[in-house]
């Protein structure tokens, strides 16, 4: 297994592993596939400020992990919103600690200080993992999104990277 960050080619697989939770879940509230290019732009967009990591397995990338923005306002800067998918065929085989630790190494590398991840509800495996992670549990938005013919909760757990209370600092 390698750990490395996304790059150009990897969004026929990111694309792949997102569109098959898109089709098949609740996991992710959007309705319709997404094209390689559009996540393609999303990352390009992101890619200076937010870290996307994959996971490759014998040269096949089976999962990637990302940040982005949480909030719009200048005081949310510090604060960043992660997703990780592992591709269905991969789940269970250890990948996304790993990944996920990674990531959290990369964001504390470029001075965040506090991580947010919204779980769609319920999903034992992701809580779970994100509890491994240190992560605690903040609140949870009853009938947040509708899809797959019913309402779903978003639960939402936060990862402080840095001392509480402790002053923003970019390296």
């Amino acid at each position: 297994m390698a750990i490395r960050s996304a790059r150009d080619d990897d969004f026929d697989a990111i694309t792949a592993i997102t569109n098959h939770y898109i089709t098949t879940s609740s996991v992710h509230f959007a309705y319709e596939p997404l094209s390689v290019d559009e996540l393609r732009g999303m990352w390009h967009g992101y890619r200076k400020k937010f870290p996307w990591l994959v996971t490759e397995v014998d040269d096949r990338v089976l999962g990637y992990a990302k940040a982005g923005t949480w909030r719009e306002r200048k005081a949310y800067d510090w604060t960043v919103e992660t997703g990780i998918y592992i591709a269905s065929e991969a789940r269970g085989q250890g990948l996304g600690k790993p990944l996920y630790v990674a990531l959290l190494d990369e964001l504390t590398t470029r001075g965040f200080h506090s991580v947010v991840a919204g779980i769609t509800l319920p999903n034992d495996p992701s809580i779970a993992l994100h509890e491994r992670l240190g992560f605690t549990a903040c609140g949870i938005v009853q009938e947040a999104g509708w899809k797959a013919g019913g309402w779903h909760a978003v639960g939402f757990w936060q990862k402080l990277l840095r001392a509480a209370g402790s002053a923003p600092s970019r390296t």
